[in-house]
């Protein structure tokens, strides 16, 4: 290379290094930084001997580097040797495992198809575990239901009913069983289910059929209530059970009152009714305010026992049962209302004894109706009346017993007026009770009828004349205390048109009278004769004139009839 190619090359590297920028270069100033660590010195020997010092100190450094390499090749060989060592044992032992999986392939393959086995039967242990659990009744679920096994009186629970809510369910599961295919399993459980099902009803059917006449204790009525619920599904242990309840509460209702009757309250509060028994009035209708007391307390008592019940189809049944129920109290009563019936008493207590059962039956009938007690009712009150029109009528004929004598004034006797006073108290109570259109009209004709004879007896003693005031004065008595009251209108047109009869018959004994005292018999001739033509021609009408003006007056009672007679002889006399 010639000496002006070495120099530009060199002036190209002058210029490249002044050109360049170390503060840019981090690798210059690491090198620099390196360097003044050992080059302390800047001087010509130093510069001279730079480059000897940098080669020197780069071989310290690889020498540095061998020795540590060194050591980690050192620690690589002894790794390399372990792992040398393992891998002949990983061969060692792979070449054992293939030896014993050779040998125990048919072990495995065993214990394989073991352990699937177990899988299977775990899976269906689990699966018949839950198949129990959810259609077989546990211990704890059997000795709820059945109680201990030497216990015959074991108590029924709001519990026990949900087991039989449980052994319900189960059996209308079972059709899931069958549609899943296992038939035998679903009617082997449904026969187990029934058999606890009918085993269980009995149980309840013995316990309600002990406990049912305890409704009105607090602690049994949900269970009762329940409990028949259930039983309304055997509708003949249905029926047994009401009938048991219908006989103890017969029981008690008869003991309650008689006891009402001959012991009364506690302490003696409320006092016995039959101490009462001298006034027949109140003594019937205190028995009958406690029966119709004790009947609405029977059918809520029976309600509570069937309340939660379907109530479709139990009304029959529920009337017919209170009805039975209250069949005790009926042969108790009827004794007593028919001894007082029996014994001469007032007819107005009588008929006080007839509303009262009539109101009472009423009452009683909206509660319950049918039965006996209805029969008993019917009859007492069928008696009450009876006896009633004829103790009226024997007090109607013992007043009349007596025909008595008119009294000169001609008014109607006091037998008469007595009697036609009880007759007006009669009908004003009559007026006022349920049926009194029929008791009004029965009443009037009890009494009018004897009282009508005795009057026409009384009256056939008497002159013509004197019957008819009699008659017309009695029966304007008569009118006058009926005309007070309603549905008395056939008896007052009766009355009326006896009344009208009798003053006929009175007109025409007067004009008779006046006739023959007047001198009247030829006028009288005349008009009984028809062919003389009109009376204005026939002389001596005027005094007939005057005659029949006089007839008007005193048919309306404006003078007295021996004023007329005297009137009418001077009038005669000066014509």
């Amino acid at each position: 290379m010639s000496d002006s190619t070495k120099q530009h090359v060199l002036s190209k590297r002058l210029n490249k290094i002044l050109e360049s920028r170390l503060e840019n270069d981090q690798d210059t100033i690491e090198a620099l930084r390196e360097l003044s660590s050992f080059y302390t010195e800047n001087t010509l020997q130093a510069r001279r001997n730079l480059r000897s010092q940098i080669e020197k100190r780069n071989l310290e450094i690889n020498r540095d580097f061998l020795t540590s390499f060194k050591a980690i090749k050192d620690s690589f060989e002894v790794v390399y040797n372990d792992i040398a060592d393992m891998n002949k044992s990983v061969l060692e032992m792979t070449q054992q495992l293939r030896n014993a999986k050779a040998q125990t392939k048919n072990l495995l393959q065993k214990t394989s198809a073991l352990q699937e086995e177990k899988s299977k039967v775990e899976f269906q242990q689990d699966l018949t575990k839950a198949v129990l659990l959810k259609f077989e009744l546990q211990p704890e679920d059997l000795k709820l239901l059945y109680g201990e096994p030497h216990r015959k009186d074991n108590p029924i629970t709001l519990e026990t009913f949900k087991i039989l809510d449980k052994i319900h369910e189960t059996h209308s599961n079972c059709t899931v069983l069958m549609q899943a295919g296992m038939q035998t399993l679903a009617l082997d459980i449904m026969e187990q289910m029934t058999l606890h099902q009918e085993r269980v009803l009995e149980i309840v059917y013995r316990w309600t059929l002990s406990h049912c006449r305890n409704i009105d204790n607090v602690e049994f009525q949900e269970i009762l209530a329940e409990a028949m619920r259930r039983l309304q599904e055997r509708i003949v242990l249905f029926k047994y059970v009401i009938d048991e309840y219908c006989v103890c509460r017969r029981s008690y209702l008869v003991g309650e009152f008689l006891n009402a009757l001959t012991k009364g309250g506690s302490s003696g509060n409320p006092a016995p009714i039959e101490m009462r028994a001298h006034d027949p009035q109140i003594y019937v209708t205190d028995m009958l305010v406690w029966i119709n007391r004790a009947i609405p307390v029977e059918k809520q008592n029976l309600k509570l026992l069937v309340k939660s019940c379907n109530q479709s189809g139990l009304e029959e049944l529920l009337n017919n049962a209170l009805a039975n129920i209250c069949e005790g109290v009926c042969q108790p009563l009827r004794i007593r209302v028919e001894k007082i019936l029996n014994v001469p008493t007032q007819p107005a207590t009588l008929y006080a004894i007839v509303n009262m059962l009539r109101f009472y039956k009423k009452c009683i009938n909206k509660v319950v109706s049918g039965g006996l007690l209805e029969e008993t009712f019917v009859a007492l009150l069928q008696k009450s009346e009876r006896t009633f029109i004829e103790t009226l009528q024997k007090q109607v004929n013992t007043l009349l017993v007596r025909v008595e004598t008119p009294p000169r004034d001609l008014s109607p006797t006091h037998a008469i007026l007595n009697l036609l006073a009880i007759l007006r108290d009669m009908l004003s109570t009559a007026s006022m009770s349920e049926g009194r259109e029929t008791d009004m009209v029965k009443i009037a004709g009890t009494v009018m009828e004897p009282l009508f004879k005795a009057v026409n007896e009384q009256a056939s003693r008497l002159p013509p004349t004197d019957m008819a005031v009699y008659l017309l004065n009695c029966m304007y008595s008569m009118y006058t205390c009926l005309s007070l009251h309603e549905f008395m209108e056939t008896r007052l047109e009766r009355l009326q048109a006896q009344s009208d009869a009798q003053i006929d018959t009175l007109t025409s004994e007067q004009a008779s009278s006046l006739v023959a005292n007047l001198s009247l018999g030829p006028i009288y001739t005349i008009l009984q004769d028809h062919s003389h033509g009109p009376l204005s021609g026939v002389p001596g009408m005027v005094c007939f004139a005057i005659f029949l003006i006089s007839m008007y007056i005193f048919r309306h009672g404006t003078i007295k009839f021996a004023q007329f007679s005297l009137e009418i002889r001077q009038f005669i006399v000066s014509t």
